[in-house]
């Protein structure tokens, strides 16, 4: 293990592959999300699960052996609700030409990783800016987790609303929230995790949730392995869902860097240590994934949740990539309301 530093990083094995398991948990509702949202564009569901477990696998194993950084990598909420909700169905492209979009943006990613472009960007920025960047984010991965719970619902008049707090489902999302906040204040080790399964245990327990399984083959990747359509973006008009897939990804992916390492402790009057390196996780990993059938993959702000645990190398990050690829073959989150 003398490749990820244990010793200097005043961590162990055993801490590692617990963090790793808690960011996993925090981030394995992509393997179902993702089919959902892309299923809408059209998609095929089951190689779009299968896929989203490779792509994550991948850049999360590059993250971890290439950056040593305890970070998590797959597809990218906000990226996928533009794919299919912004270009397939309000602008009527196909998904196999926003495929091919997503990949030569991904292709366009790993360049400007090589000449450190996306570094320089991230140097640019000012530290306010940089924590701000990585407290959107994270307010925005708790307003989706509300929203998935019923805990707020759209609201036509504005933004959201609450939803109806007599709903079992919402009930069983504050119970969680609280007991983890609790677990979270107490700084009892493994709290998120803890927090994770005694909410399932009792949605399982109350008939909320619904268990069908552990054992499942996976689908075929055949209806989306590289069907992209990159003859059909020849245009100059592609130009500017490109720039803005860069746009996204760079900015999600510069705020989570900079929370998980400010986090850790690993940044330095604002300079973070191995940037580049941890860049081209997310860059890759987008290029694979779009060949293979999903959109845009990023690293995960959910990674803090592993870091609270004591995750300080690229050893969590091998675990998450583990525990994305037997997800192929473990329907186990085959849990819904």
């Amino acid at each position: 293990m003398s490749i990820f530093n244990l010793k200097s990083n005043n961590t162990n094995i055993k801490t590692e592959v617990m963090a790793g398991i808690t960011t996993f948990m925090t981030m394995a509702y992509i393997i179902f999300v993702q089919p959902q949202v892309l299923g809408a564009a059209g998609m095929d569901p089951g190689s779009v699960m299968v896929v989203t477990c490779i792509s994550a696998a991948i850049g999360s194993l590059i993250m971890g052996l290439l950056a040593n950084y305890p970070i998590g990598v797959a597809p990218g909420m906000g990226e996928n609700f533009f794919f299919t909700y912004t270009l397939v169905i309000a602008l009527g492209h196909s998904w196999e030409k926003a495929l091919a979009i997503v990949f030569v943006s991904g292709v366009v990613f790993i360049i400007l990783t090589i000449f450190k472009i996306r570094e320089m960007v991230i140097k640019a920025i000012p530290d306010c800016l940089k924590y701000g960047i990585a407290v959107g984010i994270g307010i925005f991965i708790a307003l989706i987790g509300m929203h998935e719970t019923g805990l707020v619902i759209a609201n036509p008049g504005g933004l959201v609303k609450l939803g109806k707090l007599n709903e079992p489902a919402v009930l069983l999302g504050i119970f969680g929230l609280i007991i983890t906040s609790i677990l979270l204040v107490k700084n009892i080790k493994g709290s998120i995790l803890i927090g994770i399964f005694l909410t399932a245990v009792l949605g399982i327990a109350l008939g909320i949730l619904k268990y069908q399984g552990v054992v499942a083959l996976p689908p075929s990747i055949a209806p989306t392995f590289l069907k992209m359509d990159l003859k059909g973006i020849m245009h100059i008009t592609y130009i500017v869902p490109i720039i803005i897939f860069l746009y996204m990804a760079l900015f999600d992916t510069v705020g989570t860097l900079i929370g998980v390492t400010s986090q850790a402790g690993f940044m330095k009057d604002g300079k973070i240590p191995r940037a580049s390196k941890a860049l081209m996780a997310d860059a890759t990993a987008t290029t694979i994934g779009a060949a293979l059938g999903t959109s845009t993959t990023l690293a995960y702000i959910e990674s803090i949740a592993g870091v609270k645990v004591g995750g300080k190398t690229g050893l969590t990050a091998v675990v998450i990539a583990i525990l994305f690829a037997f997800s192929i073959f473990f329907n186990m989150w085959a849990l819904i309301f």
